[in-house]
């Protein structure tokens, strides 16, 4: 079977009728969207449509949406921004535990200049506790940003609510949306949100583009300086077809909505339940239904991801074990372990994230493959551990203790 395409957390695959789109725009419209003839202002109008289409999909204002590189970009401009703007206000700001490493860093990094942050604990399933978000308020609480969709196993946070509590108190609400997007329909009039990150390539747009939505009224300060662009909020000439391609992208991610995630619903369940049938001595993480359309998340007893992976690899099927911007570490998820999923049991942690061009054929392929290949690692294990020469200390039941 040709290459199994299964880490759609991770990237997408570019829509053909998304790069039709973009093409014009690098060799035929290829002006500089700041200049002022012709060349340059079907350049900009091409900007503002695509902006439009992005206002749209999230029930926005055309003048809230501001275009970055990526969610990366939209993550820290939107909570830096947000938190300078009004730190005379106060400097307490809460997230959780889960959140996607770009938003923990730069909450770090803003502790380091002055902020508070409190850092919101899960539950089992990856949701927070409203009450405990509420208790965590105080008079000098600025900002409350909190992702809101899970990008490992993912979680679906009650983005309204949230919403709703910060607005009742008087503070920002910013989501990072970029697994979000795509996924689920968003209206950030109805749920009360003040800023929320997109990332193109997340729903079959081109990399390197994403949006950052403001509502109306609230200041954020700038991350790039040097120009003018973005109505003076993000220097840098635009890049006009990915811009172009995102608007496209995300067009037709809302129009064909009704046809795609029940699809993906659908697969998701069918490979959650075959996985528990086939493959005992499991975990699935996360809540059955209150989750993105495609995530998978199990959690196998007495595996490597690493291994899991990379025997996956060899058959060409594509999967992780979470966030590829921390791929390489050693550690298992900060996720799985806020969600309190054992250590161990955390490192044997395997994402399937599925997309609008995956079939059954696909998944019962893989599954066969996984099937076969857990059984493989798990008898290696059990020899290496009868094998081991420290197993009189633990009686076989290896614990690391060399």
């Amino acid at each position: 079977m040709e290459r199994i395409y299964l880490d759609n957390a991770a990237t997408t695959k570019l829509d053909e009728r998304v790069f039709k789109e973009m093409m014009p725009y690098f060799m035929e419209e290829y002006g500089n969207p700041s200049s002022v003839y012709s060349l340059g202002k079907n350049a900009r109008q091409a900007i503002e449509v695509a902006r439009e289409k992005v206002a749209k999909a999230i029930n926005a204002d055309p003048s809230e949406i501001y275009f970055t590189s990526g969610g990366t970009e939209s993550n820290i401009t939107a909570i830096r921004g947000l938190a300078y703007s009004y730190r005379r206000r106060g400097n307490h700001i809460i997230t959780t535990r889960i959140e996607h490493p770009v938003v923990l860093e730069t909450c770090r990094q803003l502790e380091n200049e002055g902020f508070e942050v409190t850092y919101l604990d899960v539950d089992e399933n990856g949701i927070i506790n409203l009450e405990k978000l509420e208790d965590s308020i105080t008079d000098k609480t600025i900002l409350i940003t909190i992702m809101y969709a899970n990008n490992e196993m993912g979680a679906i946070q009650p983005i309204s609510e949230i919403g709703q509590i910060a607005r009742e108190n008087g503070i920002f609400f910013h989501t990072d949306s970029v697994q979000a997007i795509g996924n689920i329909k968003i209206d950030v009039k109805a749920q009360k949100i003040d800023s929320l990150s997109i990332s193109a390539h997340k729903f079959y747009g081109p990399k390197g583009v994403g949006a950052l939505y403001v509502r109306k009224g609230l200041k954020f300060k700038k991350m790039q300086v040097g120009g003018n662009q973005e109505r003076n909020k993000r220097a840098g000439t635009e890049n006009v077809p990915a811009i172009v391609g995102m608007g496209r992208a995300i067009e037709l991610a809302y129009e064909e909505f009704d046809q795609n995630i029940p699809k993906i619903i659908q697969l998701k369940d069918y490979c959650i339940k075959e996985i528990q049938k086939r493959i005992k001595s499991i975990k699935i993480n996360g809540d059955a239904s209150e989750r993105v359309p495609g995530n998978v998340n199990v959690s196998f007893y007495d595996i490597d991801a690493e291994d899991l992976i990379n025997s996956l690899a060899e058959k060409d099927i594509c999967v992780s074990n979470g966030s590829v911007c921390i791929s390489g570490s050693l550690e298992p998820s900060h996720v799985l372990l806020a969600m309190e999923i054992p250590y161990e049991l955390a490192k044997g942690t395997l994402r399937i994230s599925i997309g609008k061009y995956n079939t059954k054929e696909e998944i019962d392929y893989t599954l066969d493959v996984l099937v076969e290949v857990v059984d493989k690692l798990r008898k290696m294990e059990k020899k290496e551990k009868a094998t081991c020469k420290y197993a009189s200390k633990c009686g076989g039941n290896c614990s690391g203790c060399h």
